[in-house]
């Protein structure tokens, strides 16, 4: 009766974890959560006042397309980001979304799962990921094909360790810069080499860069920029869509408002599939969301703020747990050992939830999940809060 992939399909990470951390913390301790990326900055006032400003538009149904004023803010903001100006047609190259958990989702259902010949054709996700992608592709019917992300490869797949032929059987390629959870940024050499695989294989390239605003020492590159960098296509953007939120950037994760922009005729269909399976996102969200696409200095306050929490971890972490300073993001990914055992630990002893590696991984091709030994923990709280939780969490993993 029920649909067998979704049956056979894993639990959600946080599913898992809230089984894992069942006991009860020590009463002595506030629970402190470090586990989930979601910002407790405050969001911009901004957000409030724009909503307020448009609670007459509750009452309308919103076109899946948004508004042309949100479009043109995005198309905007790309061109600012990314020197793209003129090439991000606002009617074209843009759609809006809620967020881009379903977004992430959908794309999987825009790629053909089978070749002429009924042969699965496979779609590629970094391991370990956000596990939106291993289910995006598990429930499309794909073979999943896992590229392991380890300290070898800089944290993101070694796309040169794939074969030719594995490529010509690829759907679809899902990467992630900023990773999530390690924090390793693509640069513009990786990210032409994937762009340049996709044309050459024909498969779509779907990049997830809802973590591009919170960066350490230089803005990650983007993919829309290197895809028009490389030319020799009608569309400057062929095979090639990004993924934006404002829940990272904006502190704004409630208000679900982000964006797909890229392959037009990739858009066409992404269009035509969130007319059927999505409702539109509502007018005011965009009016607000307009708004913050449009502001640049609630922005550069959020990200400062986070490097001096990297500051911060840095004085407590340095050294141990194979630390490195993220290049984008706000997680730590801490070589702990075993990363159910310390996020137990953690939990009982502390009161601090963390994230076990392992439940954002699975085991590969090489019989390992290479994210067994490893912890994510989400720098999402304010200075006074990780000032106190840090140095505890650091003393007692050096006993776990």
């Amino acid at each position: 009766m029920f649909n067998p992939r979704l049956v056979a399909l894993n639990d959600y990470p946080f599913t898992r974890l809230a089984r894992l951390l069942s006991a009860p913390a020590p009463e002595s301790r506030a629970p402190l959560a470090l586990s989930v990326g979601e910002p407790q900055h405050a969001p911009p006032a901004l957000l409030a006042d724009t909503l307020a400003k448009n609670t007459h538009l509750w009452g309308k149904y919103p076109p899946q397309t948004g508004t042309l004023a949100y479009r043109k803010a995005v198309a905007g903001w790309l061109a600012r980001r990314y020197g793209l100006q003129g090439a991000v047609d606002p009617d074209r190259n843009v759609i809006p979304v809620a967020g881009t958990r379903e977004a992430l989702f959908q794309v999987a259902l825009l790629v053909a799962t089978e070749d002429a010949a009924g042969n699965k054709k496979r779609i590629a996700i970094p391991n370990p990921s956000y596990a939106v992608y291993e289910g995006a592709a598990r429930l499309a019917g794909a073979d999943l094909r896992l590229l392991n992300t380890t300290p070898e490869s800089g944290f993101l797949p070694d796309l040169h360790a794939v074969a030719d032929q594995d490529w010509a059987r690829t759907a679809l390629l899902m990467l992630c810069t900023p990773s999530n959870p390690e924090g390793a940024v693509a640069d513009r050499a990786y990210l032409a080499h994937a762009i340049k695989l996709a044309r050459k294989h024909g498969f779509l390239l779907a990049v997830d860069e809802c973590y591009a605003e919170i960066w350490d020492h230089e803005p990650p590159p983007g993919a829309l920029e290197v895809a028009a960098s490389i030319g020799g296509t009608t569309d400057p953007f062929a095979n090639v869509l990004v993924f934006h939120s404002l829940s990272k950037r904006s502190s704004a994760a409630g208000l679900r408002a982000g964006f797909v922009a890229g392959d037009a005729a990739a858009l066409e269909l992404f269009l035509r599939l969130r007319n059927f399976a999505s409702g539109g996102v509502p007018l005011p969200v965009l009016e607000a969301a307009t708004a913050l696409w449009n502001d640049e200095k609630h922005v550069e306050e959020n990200r400062s703020a986070y490097r001096a929490k990297f500051d911060l971890a840095e004085k407590s972490f340095t050294g141990r747990f194979g630390f490195q300073r993220p290049g984008g993001g706000f997680f730590l990914w801490l070589d702990v050992g075993d990363g159910e055992r310390a996020a137990k630990r953690l939990w009982t002893e502390a009161a601090i939830r963390t994230l076990p590696g392992a439940y954002m991984a699975r085991t590969g091709a090489d019989g390992r999940n290479h994210a067994q030994g490893f912890l994510r923990v989400a720098l999402v709280h304010d200075l006074p809060v990780l000032a106190d939780a840090l140095p505890r969490m650091a003393a007692l993993l050096e006993g776990n």
